[in-house]
């Protein structure tokens, strides 16, 4: 939808592959679908579910067994975005790293993007 032609939406780290696939292969799920939310003290809040149904809309990115499912209105939002999975002595969890965000809470919750007229023009001159 809002896609570079031989570019993934998102990219997955081994780490972040690995934990999806293993997650996956636990609960008997499709996938996990990412999108984004109003909430949040910087205004939105992805989201992640593990899902057991694919919808046609959207878009789909496999690698190593793991497989993430993008929401069609999180797509322009997330494009680029690495996921990671982190593990460190208090906590472990998915890090987004998203270059559309232009802002976020000091907890790291909560983001805000840039406005859509600036993210339609960086991904028009990304295709060329």
């Amino acid at each position: 939808m809002f896609g570079i032609p031989g570019k993934q939406a998102v990219s997955i780290t081994p780490a972040a592959a690995r934990q999806i696939a293993k997650l996956m292969a636990r609960d008997g799920s499709q996938g996990l679908r990412i999108g984004v939310k109003k909430g949040g003290c910087a205004g939105m809040e992805y989201t992640m579910d593990y899902v057991t149904e694919v919808d046609p809309h959207d878009e789909i990115v496999e690698q190593d067994g793991a497989r993430v499912m993008i929401a069609p209105m999180a797509q322009m939002f997330l494009f680029g975005t690495e996921i990671d999975y982190e593990v460190s002595l208090l906590e472990a969890g998915f890090r987004f790293r998203n270059p559309n965000v232009a802002d976020a809470c000091g907890c790291g919750e909560s983001i805000k993007f840039k406005d859509v007229e600036e993210l339609e023009a960086e991904q028009a001159a990304a295709r060329g």
